[in-house]
């Protein structure tokens, strides 16, 4: 059964609870129950091997635990002699043997569905008199991973929830993350670390603390088995919707994932990792979300441990917490004397340039600058998300690169690399294929400067595009066309990001115009400010201030002078602005010969109407 037709399925339990229920709470019922036929359908094979274990260590008096896990083959089991099929043959007392049932589950699972609050709708469903047909709907669906994959119950998971998302009006974004923005995150980590992952019996750590159902984790821990099936992935995560937590940890636990690793709660308030650091990370934290619920704990935790905490550089405006995410990835990367570390984190525009010198915002784009910790900025298509089609952003960072990247940051611009979605999925109209997460993880993994060059017929119309690498061969243009050239992959040093903004004063004048000088202390005999004609200037930090000041300000105000005290470093990353192209005008003449065609044809149409 493939993906479509499996989430077909399930959906079609909706019509069993239309009237008793409303559609917003549909997920309610059928996320958990695809979670328990999932589980039940893993531990069918050798539930008698278990049960008969169970039984025999008991009578023995020895804890029977650490036997059961062995005969079940997993990091979970179930005691109870009944599993779903057998529910079937009771329709009466169908309730209370579902209960037992679940209570069967060692503490992990059993903790799974107390997260999907499973009890309430059990009993909800049975006063509706609808648990039987409900179960018997799922009890003839076989979800055993030799059926249905882990990739592809993900995908199954992902597209219920999209659904749920959209009937009761809320964000799908906020629970996954589209898979090829993933595999692209993953192939940015990956691939300069191809000969170590290469290597036999490799084991590394990987965190999300913002982990919605797992999708990063278990795309991560795909592309490692294709390249190396010795290789393992310990993985680790926090999230804060309880559904999504129960999902992730039933697909760890399949996994045979330390499901300890997987942590309830808010990451940036109650860290469930505090301490630990990890090799590689990846996290979608929610957009322009604010941090008010918790502000109370972040300003302490910034006050009180400063870098000893997690936000030691600085707060962004309660508005939007992003920021605060990276600070706390910052802070889980593992020491460089110990291997270091490289994550990938996807942000909205608004954390490249938000707040000015001085900012919040603004030091922690220092922090990150000036340690030199930021490798790549790659800009995504947009309208490529379920819930906005905003622009995005994929900030890659490590504190171990590769000396060629020492001091230096890429920008990529990636957004012309999508196609179009024969369907639309909320806000999502484009993706990327793999020709496309191809090219740009190339060019990240070539780290050079790059262009792409569009090709155009005769007419203007584009008929190919080429990726051009600095220093490689030009494209040939078209008979009678042309070749028009975008920058693609830029490479600047980290301090170009940075700027002075100094503070400008003109003196303050009497009556008479007469400059009007201090009297006491350190103002004594010296120009007072006018506050109405101050202003500041950015000054590039590869520029001396005074040297700007002479020949930006000077010639238009003689008698400015800069306020030292007052100057402030910030930096800022205006992705766009490297990336613009200018393109000319049209001629005059061929405007004027288009607006006299269509005030003719307007006069014509005229005419037809007064006759």
């Amino acid at each position: 059964m493939n993906q479509q037709a499996l989430s077909a399925f399930i959906w079609s339990v909706a019509d069993l609870l239309r009237g008793d229920y409303r559609q917003s709470d549909y997920g309610k019922v059928i996320l958990p129950f695809t979670v328990l036929r999932r589980i039940d359908c893993v531990l069918e094979p050798t539930k008698d091997a278990v049960l008969a274990e169970h039984t025999a260590k008991t009578a023995a008096g020895i804890n029977p635990e650490p036997f059961v896990l062995r005969k079940a083959g997993q990091t979970f089991y179930n005691v109870s002699k009944l599993d779903m099929r057998l529910l079937m043959g009771d329709q009466d007392n169908i309730a209370a043997n579902l209960y037992a049932y679940i209570q069967g589950f060692s503490v992990d699972v059993r903790d799974i569905f107390e997260r999907f609050e499973f009890a309430a709708q059990i009993d909800r469903l049975a006063k509706a008199k609808l648990l039987y047909q409900v179960t018997e709907k799922f009890a003839r669906i076989d979800l055993h991973p030799d059926r249905v994959s882990n990739h592809q119950m993900g995908l199954v998971f992902e597209e219920l929830i999209r659904k749920f998302s959209e009937l009761s009006n809320e964000t799908a974004g906020e629970h996954f993350t589209p898979r090829e923005v993933i595999r692209l995150m993953v192939n940015l980590l990956f691939v300069e670390d191809d000969d170590i992952l290469s290597k036999p019996g490799v084991v590394r750590t990987i965190y999300d603390p913002a982990a919605g159902t797992g999708g990063m984790l278990s795309i991560a821990e795909e592309y490692l088995s294709e390249h190396n099936e010795q290789a393992r992935l310990v993985m680790h995560g926090q999230e804060l919707n309880p559904e999504s937590y129960a999902i992730c940890k039933a697909d760890m636990l399949i996994k045979g994932q330390d499901v300890s690793n997987i942590v309830f709660g808010n990451t940036l308030s109650d860290d469930g990792h505090a301490g630990a650091k990890f090799d590689y990370m990846l996290s979608n934290p929610p957009f322009g979300v604010e941090w008010k619920k918790v502000e109370k704990e972040i300003r302490a935790e910034h006050e009180q441990k400063g870098f000893n905490g997690r936000f030691g550089p600085g707060l962004p405006r309660v508005s939007d917490g992003s920021l605060l995410f990276l600070l706390h990835l910052i802070s889980k990367m593992r020491p460089a004397v110990d291997g270091g570390s490289r994550f990938a984190i996807v942000l909205n525009g608004s954390p490249l340039f938000t707040g000015g010198a001085g900012s919040g915002e603004s030091e922690i784009r220092r922090y990150v600058l000036e340690n030199d910790l930021l490798e790549a900025i790659i800009a995504l298509p947009t309208d490529m998300f379920y819930n906005t089609g905003i622009s995005t952003y994929v900030w890659v960072l490590s504190n171990r690169k590769p000396d060629h990247r020492k001091g230096k940051v890429q920008l990529i611009d990636a957004s012309s690399f999508w196609q179009k979605m024969r369907k639309s999925l909320g806000s999502k109209r484009k993706e990327m294929g793999d020709a496309d997460i191809a090219s740009v993880t190339k060019l990240f993994g070539g780290f050079t400067e790059a262009q792409i060059a569009t090709l155009l017929d005769a007419g203007g119309k584009e008929v190919g595009r080429e990726i051009v690498v600095q220093g490689g061969r030009s494209p040939v243009a078209p008979e009678s066309g042309k070749v028009k050239f975008a920058p693609l992959s830029r490479i600047f040093p980290n301090e170009a990001f940075g700027y002075r903004t100094i503070t400008v004063e003109r003196p303050l004048r009497d009556e008479k115009g007469a400059v009007v000088v201090g009297t006491k202390g350190k103002a004594k005999g010296k120009p007072q400010a006018d506050g109405s004609l101050r202003d500041t200037e950015n000054v590039p930090l590869g520029e001396e201030a005074e040297v700007y000041f002479v020949r930006e300000v000077l010639p238009h105000a003689p008698d400015a002078w800069i306020d030292h005290e007052k100057t402030r470093t910030g930096y800022e990353i205006p992705f766009n602005r490297h990336f613009y192209v200018f393109e000319p005008p049209r001629p005059l003449a061929d405007i004027d010969a288009d607006l006299k065609q269509v005030t003719g044809r307007i006069l014509e149409m005229i005419e037809e109407l007064s006759a």
